[in-house]
């Protein structure tokens, strides 16, 4: 039951103050964030492209508060573009974005978020890549969905991720299976309440066992974000059954998490994308990287206490 609490903690501004001060912090951090500069993390998208794996890319930051922000948060990504463009890696090193970095929940959010991440998606578009848009709390899903929309009538490439913990994915899901949709369904990493959410462990993964049947049978493009074994090898089975070829979907992990793993995915001939994470705003980022598996919270404890 510590996910909800660590969740909370995410928003705390005094426990952000404490987990930032603690002196074993950054080195525990850099096992989920390779980096907080452009510089920094392009030796490892070199290295992992190098060892046959896949990235996508989030600028970490979501508490946006004015306009400003949300502009620098558009250009960070136009820098990040303009950086890899001479990398010429394709589809094999794509972005992740959250609304709420773009200035979604400022007034007018709806259109300020779809007004900054349109010249990120036609710049991605223009060195052969692809942006996908990350799914964040339920109030904001309705926002983020018709900007998804509204995005794929000029780049239908366009991706987006669905929630398995939350009762309107299924529908969800069905609507977005389509031919040419790119769909990442993860579990979920937001405090939701019981009105919207399954709470329970077997419920989710249920569910998302439910949901990824639809996109696998479907026409799109499913993208698999999970680390548990038991997943992984469901999702096997089904795109099997679906009749999928290997680079008919594929599977994304975080980077810090199984590393073994992907490259054993890689190394079977599966699509195998690691999500990478970089910049200085990554507490958030961070405290939910925690919370989603107590492993996460032994390793940091652990830490904490070996170098205290």
């Amino acid at each position: 039951m510590l996910g909800p609490v660590i969740l909370a903690a995410s928003r705390s501004d005094r426990m952000r103050r404490l987990v930032s001060a603690a002196p074993v912090t950054k080195q525990v951090v850099d096992r989920f964030i390779p980096g907080e500069t452009v510089d920094e993390v392009l030796p490892i998208v070199q290295e992992l492209t190098g060892n046959g794996l896949e990235l996508t890319m989030d600028v970490v930051g979501e508490d946006i508060t004015t306009p400003e922000q949300a502009a620098a948060a558009r250009d960070a990504y136009l820098e990040l573009i303009g950086r890899l463009k001479p990398l010429e890696l394709g589809t094999r090193a794509e972005m992740s974005v959250k609304l709420s970095m773009f200035g979604q929940a400022l007034e007018g959010g709806h259109e300020l978020a779809l007004a900054n991440v349109r010249p990120v998606v036609e710049a991605a578009a223009g060195i052969g890549t692809t942006v996908t848009l990350d799914a964040e709390d339920h109030t904001t899903l309705d926002s983020m969905f018709a900007i998804h929309e509204e995005l794929r009538k000029d780049v239908p490439q366009t991706g987006c991720v669905i929630q398995a913990y939350l009762f309107r994915t299924e529908e969800d899901a069905r609507r977005l299976a389509a031919a040419g949709s790119r769909v990442r369904l993860v579990k979920g990493a937001y405090k939701e309440p019981a009105e919207v959410a399954y709470q329970q462990k077997h419920e989710i993964d249920k569910a998302y066992v439910r949901i990824l049947r639809t996109l696998m049978e479907g026409e799109g493009y499913p993208m698999i974000g999970s680390h548990d074994p038991r997943l992984i090898s469901i999702a096997q089975e089904l795109a099997r059954t679906a009749g999928r070829k290997l680079d008919e979907y594929e599977f994304q992990m975080l980077y810090g998490i199984r590393g073994d793993e992907h490259l054993r995915l890689a190394a079977e001939g599966h699509r195998m994308r690691v999500y990478t994470a970089y910049g200085t705003d990554w507490y958030g980022y961070f405290m939910r990287r925690l919370a989603e598996k107590p492993a996460n919270l032994r390793f940091f404890a652990r830490s904490m206490i070996s170098r205290g």
